[in-house]
């Protein structure tokens, strides 16, 4: 028939795939690894299928392939340890599957703005038309919005550069995932040549003009609040922001739900974290008429109470490195540029004050009742450990109901030492101590990593202990364990929900699972039995979960501030 291809046709022989390219020819899979040696992405976390095995096949003996048991906890441990090595990490992930198991930490190292290189397989170029098993439909759509740029290479030839492209993405502020998709056929195909390796800024000077009418703003206050937050920490602008808060003589607070603390605890000036609620923030400021937020959302709020963004008379003020972030500030004059060079050209600009007095310290009751409590309080456990705390740990923490009681009992008192999660999705905490713990025994710095993490936390990413056996790092998992979802009670009682289901979760076996995936493990009731197991876990060799069984406390979810 006229128009129809005859059914002949339709029998021509598919062509054999071939066996591979001549050794003297440069392949993609030759080019691209030489790219990654050139930035220094030479330790790789995955869990691999069958997608990514041309791109993992003859692994050169300069790279480190970091295995973690589900893509839930390697997203993780490649944000931790990119965020304690201050560089981006290489994360591969098995095509569409693997990315999906990922997303929930995939949207977690987009808000701890984490330079990750996500590369997934694909299914080959032959058959990705009629979609075979696992194939990455729509592949560039999976990981979004929690992706800065999502790619997969037209050609072959292209896959060096996107990569390069990746990284240069990932690592512009503000930093954060990328994602790049590779059918599994492209490895064996010849390259073009070296792929071109290219340097970026991973940081930019605030426009000098605005900020010097921020600065003016700053000279003319009578009662200014500083209000820090994680991108601080993140710039390396701890003694910056101590000068700056000193020089001014205000209170500093940190800004709601910080995932990095950006100033000592200890300071005299420092005045606890913001509630993360609209009214309680607004009653917490009063008194002050001007808020200057540096390197912070302006705020982040969780549950709704109602209530003023601000208290009568306030003024806001910004600086911050994400344009999101900046537009979507309720109130406030936002300024866009790096944290710390912000403040070392805010120290320059605003003089030293000299007819405010520095404020009065903040006091914290911190008396544990006598006898102590049976079983133990959060408070009790925690102060317990900390009368053995290193000076130079690093604290982890996803306790979500005892965030406080972690953050009071051991107060942050130097920098790159406290990580926690701006997502709010569970499931980051454990693997991402693993990928910290890394870090310090692949640098030589050799911080020790305590990690509070609750004991419902702890069931999205318990695989994550097997990767710490086998590494043998040194990491203490801290497990408070009260059998319930805590902070889920919390918000029942602020929303007036009675009568929700599955908020106990009664039955489990921490000690014998974490001793299943190979870490030693104890279960501690005493003072005297946490301060024996936590002392032992800092000298072993490898990781410890020490599990301590805890009170069920009624504490409001957002406290509330007099009137």
């Amino acid at each position: 028939m006229k128009g129809i291809y005859p059914m002949r046709e339709a029998k021509k022989k598919i062509a054999e795939p071939s066996t591979g390219p001549s050794p003297d020819i440069q392949t993609v899979h030759d080019t691209t690894y030489n790219l990654l040696r050139r930035l220094g992405l030479t330790t790789i976390f995955g869990n691999l299928g069958s997608t990514e095995q041309p791109f993992l096949k003859n692994f050169p003996e300069d790279f480190q392939y970091v295995l973690g048991l589900q893509e839930a906890s390697v997203v993780a441990m490649a944000d931790g340890f990119s965020q304690a090595t201050n560089k981006p990490v290489l994360v591969n992930l098995h095509t569409s599957a693997g990315t999906g198991n990922g997303m929930g930490n995939i949207m977690t190292a987009y808000q701890n703005k984490t330079p990750l290189i996500i590369t997934a397989g694909q299914q080959t170029r032959k058959m990705i038309v009629v979609e075979p098993m696992l194939t990455n439909r729509d592949e560039t759509m999976l990981p979004r919005p929690w992706v800065k740029w999502a790619y997969q290479p037209v050609r072959a030839q292209d896959v060096p550069a996107a990569i390069m492209r990746a990284y240069a993405m990932a690592l512009q502020p503000p930093s954060g995932p990328v994602y790049v998709s590779i059918p599994l056929d492209d490895w064996d195909q010849p390259a073009l040549g070296d792929a071109v390796v290219r340097t970026v800024s991973s940081r930019y000077a605030p426009d000098p003009d605005r900020i010097s009418l921020f600065a003016e703003r700053i000279r003319k206050s009578k009662n200014p609040a500083l209000v820090y937050g994680p991108e601080i920490d993140r710039s390396g602008g701890w003694d910056a922001g101590v000068k700056f808060a000193e020089q001014l003589r205000a209170p500093v607070f940190f800004s709601p739900l910080p995932d990095r603390a950006p100033f000592p605890q200890t300071h005299p000036q420092f005045r606890g974290a913001l509630p993360m609620a609209i009214g309680p923030l607004s009653k917490r400021l009063r008194g002050h008429d001007l808020i200057i937020v540096i390197g912070a959302q302006v705020f982040r709020y969780y549950p709704y109470v109602e209530g003023d963004y601000l208290p009568p008379g306030a003024d806001l003020l910004q600086i911050v490195s994400d344009p999101a972030d900046a537009g979507a500030a309720a109130v406030g004059d936002s300024l866009l540029g790096d944290a710390k060079l912000a403040l070392e050209a805010l120290i320059q600009l605003v003089p030293k004050s000299k007819a405010r007095s520095l404020p009065a310290p903040l006091r914290v009751a911190s008396k544990l009742p006598s006898p102590p409590n049976d079983p133990l309080t959060a408070r009790e456990a925690f102060a317990a450990l900390s009368e053995l705390r290193p000076d130079n740990a690093i604290l982890v923490n996803e306790s979500a109901s005892n965030a406080e009681d972690v953050i009071r009992s051991w107060p942050t008192v130097q920098q790159e030492s406290y990580f926690s999660f701006a997502s709010g999705g569970l499931g980051w905490g454990a693997p991402a101590a693993v990928g910290i713990a890394l870090a310090q025994k692949k640098t030589g710095r050799g911080r020790p990593v305590v990690a509070f993490i609750g004991d419902g936390s702890l069931q999205y990413s318990i695989q994550c202990l097997y990767s710490a056996a086998q590494l043998k790092l040194k990491v203490i998992f801290i497990i408070p364990w009260n059998q319930e979802y805590g902070i889920l009670k919390e918000f029942a009682a602020l929303e007036n929900t009675p009568n929700v289901p599955a908020l106990d979760i009664p039955g489990l076996d921490i000690v014998s699972a974490a001793k299943g995936f190979g870490c030693a493990s104890v279960l501690t009731k005493t003072k005297e039995e946490i301060k024996k197991a936590f002392g032992a876990a800092l000298s072993a060799d490898g990781p410890t979960v020490i599990v301590i069984p805890i009170a069920h406390e009624d504490r409001p979810l957002v406290p509330p501030i007099s009137d």
